[in-house]
């Protein structure tokens, strides 16, 4: 074999599930270390392959989507009802997790959905309450004239309808890839810090990562799992993937204790059409007010900063809805890179023009909230085994256009 420098972390196991299984002489090699990346290290070492992830800097990276101080995990998703079946499964993951876990990183807090008008069939706000009750949860619709009481941040006085499904909540997002990265050093996956270059083939099939410093990193497969940077690794991707920014503030109330879980949990309102959603305060007292949209296309090096005319419209809502937020003071601005699907599936399988290579990425705004689940996914795509989720995500041509009811429609 070729030999090329290696940086191991030989810490000390932590208390959550290490991987035993013996390895075998099949090596693979994943570019990127976030949630896809790492999660599928794990599954692919318990699976006895033997795993390099190669990654610049140790994971969380700073500019990865993955890093980030929250993100909402949901099974609301309007009329499609394989996603909410995925996020009911990827939740019981997270309360595994936190079980396993030396503390837990899942809040199940739950997710209040605010509709300006009544709900209405076809609208996904709708649509979310009625595929729960389809699906056995007895959910009652808010009453308006009580609501301000349960949840006296908010003006509801702009407001018709809407739910809060008790089944949800946010995770600590960069804790998260932080103890799976830990797990994955201390089960014995070996970590390269650097970047790739390119693919590296041997004939016709891609046998490994040419790094930017010059190293073949050798595997039997490659995992492009580079969130917003794979189509920029590669560039014949472009049809089907693209990365686009999406803009994230922190306020910082006067009255934090306002803005707590139970009686700020996080939140959407009117998502299709408005883009907007929520967390409660942090420990610190901050409060995340992000956007969910359409988004800008930038490239991920240089995704710029959050437009002041983006501030004045977060304002102008937060005046209407969320009066304590609207004059707090901004404390932290964030572009945060989707890697966008055309049609807003992942795209998690065998690349069919370039054997040995494996792409999972298309995260699309909305991949982190499965991490219990991706591994497995990814892993059973490499191996080419079936699974009753990998289907969707599974390789496809550019065609229709983006899928998901809560992503943002409007201006």
């Amino acid at each position: 074999g070729l030999n090329y420098p290696i940086t191991l972390n030989s810490s000390q196991p932590s208390t959550g599930s290490l991987v035993t299984k013996t390895q075998t002489g099949n090596r693979v090699v994943i570019v990127g270390g976030g949630i896809f990346g790492c999660t599928a290290a794990l599954e692919l070492l318990s699976r006895g392959w033997s795993v390099t992830i190669v990654n610049p800097g140790g994971p969380p990276h700073e500019d990865a989507s993955s890093t980030d101080v929250s993100k909402v995990v949901r099974m609301d998703y309007g009329s499609d009802v394989f996603y909410h079946e995925l996020g009911e499964m990827a939740i019981e993951g997270w309360r595994r997790w936190n079980r396993d876990w030396p503390r837990p990183l899942y809040h199940e807090d739950g997710f209040l959905i605010l509709s300006h008008g009544q709900m209405q069939p076809g609208e996904y706000e709708y649509e979310n309450h009625h595929v729960l009750g389809q699906r056995g949860y007895d959910i009652p619709r808010l009453n308006m004239n009580l609501a301000s009481t349960d949840y006296p941040a908010w003006d509801f006085s702009g407001y018709s309808d809407g739910y809060f499904n008790p089944t949800g909540g946010w995770v600590e997002s960069g804790a998260v890839v932080e103890q799976i990265a830990k797990l994955c050093k201390d089960s014995g996956v070996q970590f390269y810090s650097g970047h790739m270059d390119q693919l590296y083939s041997e004939g016709s099939r891609v046998s490994g990562v040419l790094t930017t410093d010059g190293n073949v990193i050798p595997g039997n497969i490659v995992v492009v799992a580079a969130g917003a940077w794979t189509p920029t690794l590669l560039p014949w991707l472009t049809d089907l993937l693209s990365p686009t920014g999406q803009p994230v503030l922190h306020f910082l109330p006067e009255n934090p204790d306002l803005f707590r879980a139970d009686r700020f949990p996080p939140w959407n309102s009117d998502i299709a059409s408005s883009g907007w959603y929520g967390f409660p305060a942090l420990s610190d007292g901050r409060v995340k007010v992000a956007h969910h949209g359409r988004g800008v296309s930038v490239h991920p090096d240089s995704r710029g900063k959050v437009d002041v005319n983006h501030e004045i419209r977060a304002r102008e809502f937060l005046g209407k809805s969320i009066p304590a937020l609207s004059q707090a003071p901004i404390v932290y601005r964030r572009i945060c890179m989707y890697c966008d699907a055309f049609d807003g599936n992942f795209l998690i399988g065998h690349d069919p023009n370039r054997e040995g290579l494996v792409v999972a990425s298309g995260g699309s705004g909305h991949g982190f909230k499965f991490a219990p689940l991706l591994g497995e996914v990814i892993a059973d795509a490499v191996e080419h085994h079936p699974n009753k989720w990998g289907a969707r995500f599974s390789w496809r041509e550019a065609g229709a256009l983006m899928t998901e009811e809560a992503r943002y429609t409007g201006q």
